[in-house]
């Protein structure tokens, strides 16, 4: 689902980045307002189960790869502004230091996996939630159920492909050269909503509904005082009992590698050596747009989570330690800011 450089346009990118400035600012601000500065770091860790999440490639139907994002767990666990600051950082990472999604993209790509998926997976959790526990004491342990956390989940990363089947498949029906041939993304909506929807509703849904339940219902069962809570005199309980939340982060970096037994390219992140010999709908596109062949692209630090000299596992697991490591670190300063923002006042 990240869309990589110049499969949009700069016009495309442009709005898509705009829309997205309104949603970090509230974002911002409600976790400023509404987060303990104790839990502050806990985002970070949230941010990295999205990281590792999104490292963990698996075959979809059709012959291409897709993966978890954990936009809606983390957005259960601190809400969902949390989730798209958590969602958006871990995002411009990934592009920037590993090639996965585009800078230019980064607008767009924030606003499906940070901006639709967290709040409709989080709003569509609750709503279910409301619906379950009607005419029943509000509990005082797990804040949301397997059923809702698992809809929620599911339509929220479902969404959030659909916007960008959108975004990719109106390129070709306003940018085209003058032979009439695509200049970004070769392939319209007619292709682009079914290429992107059916393996995510069949397959990456799923995936996604997993990671999900076991990790929110692992946390909750066995560090609650990782979760938000509303009650401000609880905040001294923020970094108590989240030992087994580490323990967990460090399995996953060290499965990681599983990630790379998946074969194939998600669809839409074709390089434009490649694209030409893509098949859809039983013929090959014949061309590379032009745009996406000479457009600007940063040249990043680990390509794909590759580092010269170093095998692919090790290269997977050493990619998987720096983007913890900086989301974790870099949440840790913010909490620091706001403590002294706070002392200021």
């Amino acid at each position: 689902m990240h869309i990589p450089e110049n499969y949009l346009s700069p016009a495309t990118c442009a709005v898509m980045a705009t829309a997205m400035v309104p949603v970090w600012a509230h974002s911002i601000r409600k976790v400023k307002n509404e987060i303990p500065k104790e839990k502050i770091p806990m985002i970070g860790v949230g941010a990295a189960f999205s990281f590792l999440g999104m490292m963990f490639n698996i075959p979809l139907v059709g012959g291409t790869t897709g993966h978890a994002v954990g936009g809606t767990l983390i957005a259960l666990l601190f809400g969902p502004e949390a989730a798209c600051l958590a969602v958006s950082i871990a995002l411009l990472l990934q592009a920037v230091i590993f090639g996965d999604g585009g800078v230019l993209a980064f607008g767009a790509n924030c606003f499906n996996m940070a901006f639709v998926l967290p709040f409709a997976g989080f709003y569509i959790a609750k709503m279910i939630e409301k619906v379950i526990r009607k005419d029943k004491t509000e509990s005082s342990g797990q804040s949301f159920s397997t059923v809702s956390a698992a809809v929620g989940s599911y339509l929220g990363l479902n969404l959030a492909a659909l916007c960008a089947a959108v975004e990719f498949g109106i390129q070709p029906l306003i940018f085209k050269d003058a032979a009439g041939q695509a200049l970004y993304c070769p392939y319209d909506l007619s292709v682009s909503i079914p290429a992107m929807m059916i393996p995510h509703l069949v397959v990456a849904g799923i995936v996604e509904v997993i990671f999900t339940v076991a990790i929110y219902t692992f946390v909750v069962k066995t560090s609650p005082g990782f979760v938000v809570e509303t009650d401000s005199n609880n905040e001294g309980r923020a970094t108590k009992k989240i030992f087994p939340v580490y323990i967990l982060i460090s399995l996953l970096i060290v499965a990681t590698p599983l990630g790379l037994l998946a074969e194939g390219t998600a669809w839409g992140e074709w390089g434009a050596d490649e694209i030409a010999e893509v098949v859809e709908n039983g013929q090959a596109l014949g061309y590379t747009p032009e745009k996406l062949a000479t457009g600007w692209a940063l040249e990043p630090i680990m390509p794909d989570y590759t580092l010269g000299g170093m095998g692919d596992v090790a290269a997977y697991i050493l990619s998987a330690v720096i983007g913890v490591a900086l989301l974790v670190i870099l949440f840790k300063l913010l909490s620091l800011i706001k403590r002294e923002k706070k002392c200021e006042a």
